[in-house]
């Protein structure tokens, strides 16, 4: 297995979180799939629209080195109320494999058990749902294979994160020096 990605979408999906990782883990040459729990063709929260890779389902006897969970409502509720996304998660976790999760994503971690005693951060105003983790308020947190990130005001910084997870602190430095991004946040 290469450090491949997978990209959940669900409709409703916050569509620059989405296609901002989409797009800089693709720049650095990570191969991306993108999979939709409804139709190929998904409406994201804001009205735009975009073609996923694949559906859920042909994704899951498939192992991918990180699944990433866009935010976005009703997107994350979507994703919440999905069986097959919570099983993925579950099994990604049971594998030791890195979960990544922004906005009010990360709450489809705490629904499917993934958050209990671990550090994690999300949209402000999710934080109430956490009660059996540290809620942090950092843009970026890390504990064991659990990555959250705040919201779309993070989403470069997540990118970026996720970039040096996969190909290492030179990749995710030359992915930043390109776009131009000044960054807030030590990689």
């Amino acid at each position: 297995m290469n450090n491949n990605a997978l990209i959940i979408l669900a409709p409703g999906f916050e569509e620059v979180e989405a296609i901002t990782i989409i797009d800089l883990l693709r720049r650095a040459d990570i191969p991306v799939t993108t999979a939709s729990i409804s139709e190929k063709t998904i409406t994201g929260s804001h009205g735009v629209t975009i073609e996923a890779d694949e559906l859920i389902d042909d994704c899951i006897n498939r192992d991918f080195f990180v699944i990433i969970l866009p935010g976005g409502q009703p997107g994350t509720n979507n994703l919440k109320e999905s069986e097959k996304v919570i099983a993925l998660l579950k099994k990604q976790s049971e594998k030791k494999r890195l979960i990544a999760a922004i906005c009010a994503a990360p709450t489809v971690l705490e629904k499917a058990g993934l958050t209990k005693g671990k550090k994690v951060t999300s949209y402000p105003t999710e934080e109430k749902v956490f009660v059996d983790s540290e809620y942090v308020n950092d843009r970026i947190v890390q504990d064991g294979n659990i990555i959250t990130s705040r919201a779309l005001g993070t989403a470069i910084d997540f990118s970026l994160y996720l970039i040096k997870s996969l190909c290492g602190e030179e990749k995710a430095t030359e992915i930043s020096n390109k776009i131009l991004h000044s960054q807030t946040r030590s990689l």
